[in-house]
């Protein structure tokens, strides 16, 4: 058994289109460099209602392949859902 990697095994390892169309987005989002809303720039660029953008961005923050992709984009947006999660839990303790 060989541990090279094969096309098909490389292709697997990356990010589908999609996948990095949302980080990319995001990424110019947090730029400012979109120019529009959010909501538009969601619509338009991706097709996806913005509920279906988050959910599919949240998803992504956790997969390796879209840290390997984006590291500094995805190192961020986990560090801002921790920080949120901590305050949600602070106000229900309260």
């Amino acid at each position: 058994m060989s541990d090279s990697i094969t096309p098909e095994s490389a292709e697997s390892a990356e990010l589908c289109a999609s996948d990095r169309a949302i980080l990319d987005l995001e990424e110019s989002w947090q730029a400012g460099s979109l120019g529009v809303d959010k909501e538009t720039a969601i619509r338009d660029s991706l097709g996806l209602s913005s509920p279906r953008y988050h959910l599919r961005l949240n998803e992504l923050i956790d997969d390796e392949k879209a840290a390997q992709y984006a590291p500094s984009l995805v190192g961020r947006l986990q560090r801002v859902r921790s920080q949120q999660r901590r305050s949600r839990s602070a106000q229900l303790l309260r």
